[in-house]
């Protein structure tokens, strides 16, 4: 009975083994819900991050995408309105005139190969009344016929210079402004300027992003593509090169981050941004990719993933140390963290190599920008000098008549009055290379009524030409600011300048000049024009609504800049009367101290 007896003790001893089971199942519960919520903590976060930083980085990216637009648009109207005014000189040219009434042309292309240098245009030809080229920059077109091409046709109906885009026979377009050049008899002939307009799309080409400028028909005429010419927007975004399957994979998994897609350019998500050129109905379209996008929001994501996978390395490693099995899982943890480390390695060298490709960027972005602020500069001088060169040209032709009468000493007062005009160019290019230091000048008082006199006289052959009534409203005591006083009778020449300009479709064209003291010395400048329609823009650059040629859009927006650094405010409105009202506002110079507004 004793071996059937004996087994019974057994049974107490296996408990122990039923609850370390228990225990670890427990255990190992909890480790799973754990990772569980970890995992999902962590697919949420990094969701999110790539939604928010794909949203940002769009968002700069559009940004500068649009900066970019805008420098390659005012770039282009600038290159078209510069040679808008160049047929209109050559028409009055006295020595092609005579050449085509004595149809002796042996000085005529030498005389136009000198103008093209100096204008920039691509070539420069004069045909006679019957279409044929009897001058050119380009030799080679010498004697040919241009009877029923579209710039002479035009050119031979109209009175002004016509702007005409001509197919080549290559995909591609020729851009030429052409007149007529008469005389008492009629029609002599047509001087006809190309514009080069294909330097643009030769710089467009050294950047990643697609542009196209398409007519007022909707036709490409400029673009970075050549294939693209001649073209509308959705037939070129049509055309694309054959794309194999392991290229749609590769483009398959790069788009796992959803990007706000506006179209396909070349089967590739592409971000388009459209803006309105303001010549003749002109369209201009940028495409930029989002390449640069998804490198900058992978790496992030990179660096959020090896984040976490640290962070659960860790875990594993603070549990393995309870037992030498979670040892052994600790162990192939670390091995797995060193590959991650080499992999996350990788990454930052990655992202180190975007940032210096997105400085190198930003720095030609910064290039361009100084070359727009040349531009500008460039029109500012041309736009300030204009007003002396055409009171010069007055000046010369009434000293040369005084000449002619025997009346020396008269001229001799012309000539006085020339050499007053040279030492304003003169200082107006100081004064606008200190502008562009951002020096400070030396103020000194200045008598607004003095400064506003000078003005009137540099004004005086438009007045005389224009026959404009002129009312002054002066205080009877003078009126002193500190200022610099030839940025001070610039802004009252731009001033009047507008004035005259609003006034010219007004048959009795009028302009009250009211000079005023109190708590600020005010000068208002009010015309009986039609008014101001766009209050949002008048002082912005290059913003104008005078025909092309008559303006660059300058003059109100280098004013309101030299009244800003003398202290005051240039304002604008329109007058209950009709016409427009310029207020210029300045501190007021009281017993030798500065009135602060």
């Amino acid at each position: 009975m004793e071996p059937k007896g004996s087994p019974p003790p057994a049974p107490p001893k296996r408990p122990p083994p039923k609850r370390m089971v228990s225990r670890s199942r427990t255990i190992s519960w909890r480790v799973r819900l754990a990772l569980v919520v970890f995992m999902a903590i962590a697919g949420t976060t990094v969701w999110f991050t790539n939604t928010t930083l794909t949203h940002s980085f769009t968002e700069t990216t559009r940004n500068r995408a649009e900066l970019r637009l805008a420098l390659y648009s005012g770039n282009l109207v600038s290159e078209l309105r510069r040679h808008a005014i160049v047929p209109q000189l050559l028409s009055r040219d006295q020595a092609l005139i005579s050449a085509l009434q004595s149809q002796d042309f042996s000085l005529s292309t030498q005389r136009l190969i000198s103008f093209v240098d100096e204008i920039g245009a691509a070539s420069i030809t004069l045909m006679d009344r019957d279409g044929r080229t009897v001058a050119a920059t380009d030799r080679v077109r010498l004697g040919e016929t241009y009877r029923n091409a579209a710039y002479f046709v035009e050119a031979i109906r109209s009175n002004a210079t016509v702007f005409s885009v001509i197919p080549r026979e290559v995909r591609g377009y020729q851009f030429t402004y052409s007149r007529r050049l008469i005389d008492s008899s009629g029609t002599l002939g047509v001087i006809m300027v190309e514009v080069d307009l294909q330097k643009f799309e030769r710089a467009w080409a050294g950047i990643s992003d697609a542009v196209m400028v398409a007519d007022s028909t909707g036709t490409i005429v400029m673009a970075t593509e050549a294939r693209w010419r001649g073209l509308s927007e959705a037939e070129a975004l049509k055309e694309q090169t054959p794309e194999g399957a392991i290229q749609r994979a590769i483009r398959a998994t790069a788009d796992w981050n959803a990007l706000p897609t506006d179209v396909y350019l070349q089967g590739e998500a592409v971000m388009r941004l459209e803006t309105r050129v303001p010549f003749q109905g002109w369209r201009m379209m940028s495409y930029t990719t989002y390449d640069s996008i998804r490198e900058q929001v992978n790496a992030v994501i990179a660096l959020e993933i090896m984040g976490f996978a640290i962070l659960l390395a860790l875990a594993f490693y603070a549990l393995s140390r309870k037992t030498a099995l979670r040892m052994a899982l600790f162990q192939r943890e670390s091995a797995e963290l060193r590959v991650l480390n080499a992999r996350l390695q990788r990454e930052i060298a990655e992202r180190e190599r975007m940032q210096e490709t997105l400085a190198v960027a930003e720095q030609s972005l910064a290039q361009s920008s100084k070359l727009a602020a040349l531009g500008e500069m460039s029109a500012a001088v041309s736009h300030e000098l204009n007003q002396p060169l055409a009171a010069m040209k007055t000046y010369l032709a009434g000293a040369r008549l005084l000449l002619q009468r025997n009346r020396p000493e008269e001229a001799l007062s012309s000539f006085g009055r020339i050499d007053d005009l040279i030492e304003r160019m003169g200082a107006i290019t100081r004064q606008l290379k200190s502008y562009a230091r951002k020096g400070g000048d030396a103020f000194s008082p200045v008598n607004m009524a003095d400064a506003l006199a000078s003005s009137l006289s540099m004004m005086e052959p438009q007045l005389r030409q224009r026959h404009v009534k002129i009312t002054r409203i002066l205080p009877d005591q003078p009126v002193y600011v500190m200022a610099d006083r030839m940025r001070l009778e610039q802004v009252m020449v731009n001033l009047l300048r507008n004035a005259l300009d609003a006034t010219k479709s007004v048959d009795e064209p009028e302009v009250e000049i009211l000079l005023a003291a109190g708590e600020t010395a005010t000068l208002a400048v009010r015309d009986n024009g039609d008014g101001i329609q766009d209050f949002d823009n008048l002082f912005e650059p290059f913003y104008t609504t005078k025909q092309p040629g008559d303006g660059v859009g300058l003059g109100l927006a280098i004013s309101s800049g030299i009244v800003n650094d003398l202290g005051g405010r240039l304002t604008a409105r329109n007058s209950e009367a009709g016409g427009a009202v310029f207020e210029m506002q300045l501190p007021i110079l009281v017993d030798g101290m500065e009135a602060a507004e």
